[in-house]
């Protein structure tokens, strides 16, 4: 079976990724939303409904035994001195999950950054990887 029959997303959530895209481009501060796999249905979908605005804020949202992906638009200067928001999926995996969710996730992840339209995905385990996202987009 391929990842596109054994995940889903509802029509809703597929319009919301592209709003939500095409509404970041130009955005000037951290725009970040925290996706899900139902474990029952394994449809991938928005997680609580909210936009957070700073790094921050999001760390504090995320569990700290369960994947989750996040999708985050973040405007950075890079070292050439050009502005650029780049648009990534942090593919959230903390060491402790458990071994099951891992495979739920990690069986996603292409379905998501494809069906997201990402430019990059980064790997993240912790708050402290989570903070450094900014700097790392800064470099490139």
């Amino acid at each position: 079976m391929t990842e596109a029959r054994l995940y889903s997303f509802s029509p809703d959530t597929t319009a919301q990724l592209r709003k939500f895209r095409l509404s970041t481009s130009r955005a000037s501060k951290p725009q970040a939303r925290i996706y899900t796999i139902d474990k029952k249905t394994l449809e991938i979908k928005w997680d609580d409904e909210e936009t957070y605005t700073s790094l921050e804020d999001l760390a504090e949202a995320l569990p700290e035994n369960s994947p989750r992906f996040v999708l985050l638009s973040n405007p950075v200067t890079l070292k050439s001195g050009r502005m650029a928001t780049p648009y990534v999926l942090l593919y959230y995996m903390p060491e402790n999950a458990n071994g099951e969710l891992r495979m739920v996730y990690a069986g996603a992840k292409e379905l998501m950054r494809n069906t997201a339209e990402v430019g990059k995905v980064m790997d993240i385990s912790d708050e402290e990887e989570l903070l450094e996202v900014a700097e790392k987009l800064r470099e490139g």
